[in-house]
């Protein structure tokens, strides 16, 4: 019996001793950091792995530094050119600075969150409606820097931030719709024109080619009736060309302003002799 109670003195406070140092046994994952506070004084760091704390002296934090996937709701913002649209944006940051997320800030996860959200609205508030639809790259980047500057105190990196939407008023919605008709239809007139102007030019030229030789103007004439006939069947009554320069209908040659010239110098000639 006395040895039986000798042994059971010796169990017990190994036992006790045992659950002691279970109790201060923590487990560090490889993406966490635990921040060490001994009697609420911080001491320090511990990575992954094996970690023992002083049980009911020592207490540690778990920080997670993976990369975090916020969104943003959306919030009413009246561009610079007095237009209200409402925008929503997703915002990925991570903790690189255990210590200070846990010293510097209550809850840095809606620290975040909150201050990404005033941001949007301060940043977007600057920017015309046209900026905003056509710049996201640059307003993207714009909000990232903003945005990690204000939250580098806290040990918080902001990787990035995306404009995820844009719900325009359906009065916008129209009047953007007019303008991007009009748009398109000043392009289509500008192409007809140039397209007539580069015809023009072309005609111009043929027309020039055609009038060295009289002999062109009679194959392209028959070429014509080619063409015409090659659609179906018509009637076609050739005409030759010598009868309709006989009323005047084709210039036998063409006009040269260099003969006027020298007919008006034959006729000066001509008065001076007389």
């Amino acid at each position: 019996m006395n040895e039986l109670v000798g042994a059971l003195g010796w169990i017990i406070p190994l036992a006790v001793l045992f659950l002691l140092f279970l109790s201060g046994v923590r487990i560090v994952a490889e993406y966490q950091n635990g921040v060490v506070f001994r009697l609420g004084r911080y001491v320090g760091l511990k990575r992954a792995g094996f970690r023992w704390l002083i049980p009911f002296i020592e207490r540690m934090v778990i920080i997670d530094l993976r990369t975090v996937a916020r969104d943003v709701p959306p919030q009413d913002v009246i561009t610079r050119d007095n237009v209200s649209v409402k925008v929503s944006a997703v915002v990925y940051f991570r903790v690189i600075q255990a210590d200070k997320a846990v010293l510097q800030v209550e809850d840095y996860l809606y620290a975040t969150s909150q201050i990404a959200q005033t941001t949007l609205r301060a940043i977007l508030g600057q920017v015309e409606l046209d900026g905003l639809l056509s710049q996201r790259e640059r307003i993207n980047h714009e909000l990232q820097q903003v945005l990690d500057a204000r939250t580098d105190p806290w040990g918080v990196k902001v990787s990035n931030v995306e404009v995820k939407h844009i719900d325009l008023p359906i009065e916008m919605q129209r009047a953007i719709a007019r303008q991007a008709e009009a748009e398109r239809e000043r392009r289509a007139k500008i192409i007809a024109a140039e397209g007539e102007h580069q015809a023009a030019e072309k005609l111009a030229q043929a027309a020039d080619v055609l009038s060295r030789n009289p002999a062109t103007l009679q194959l392209r004439y028959l070429q014509t009736l080619v063409e015409i006939t090659s659609g179906g069947n018509h009637t076609i009554l050739p005409i030759p060309l010598e009868l309709l320069r006989a009323f005047g209908a084709v210039p036998a040659r063409p006009f040269r302003p260099e003969e006027v010239h020298e007919e008006e110098e034959d006729e000066g000639a001509s008065h001076g002799l007389s």
